[in-house]
């Protein structure tokens, strides 16, 4: 089992910035990836960026070049640098880790983005 906790969201303007934390605990040695994804009302959980152990990214198109994922030094806590954000990036977004498929989520976080 893996525990996640997330922080960071809120209310923000557009073209400003958020960071999101996420920290593990459990059984993290199991873990081979991290990654953030986001639910917006009525529409899908989405995969927004991931990051593997060995310090490999990847993002959705959407936010490529605006966000930035990174894994703490401790590697159980994983970060989500969210600039020049857009109302569309409105969403609860969630932590998550990978064994061999996306297991254990987080709570959750509400980032809001007014225009």
């Amino acid at each position: 089992q893996v525990q996640l906790v997330e922080s960071g969201g809120g209310l923000v303007q557009a073209g400003g910035s958020l960071r999101l934390s996420c920290a593990a605990s459990g059984s993290i040695f199991s873990i081979n990836a991290m990654g953030w994804f986001r639910q917006a009302p009525g529409k899908q959980r989405e995969l927004v960026a991931t990051v593997t152990n060995s310090g490999v990214t990847s993002y959705a198109d959407s936010v490529k070049g605006r966000f930035t994922i990174s894994r703490g030094n401790a590697k159980n806590t994983v970060y989500l640098q969210m600039n020049r954000l857009k109302p569309e990036d409105t969403a609860v977004y969630y932590c998550s880790t990978r064994l061999t498929t996306w297991s254990f989520w987080g709570q959750g976080t509400q980032v809001t983005v007014s225009s």
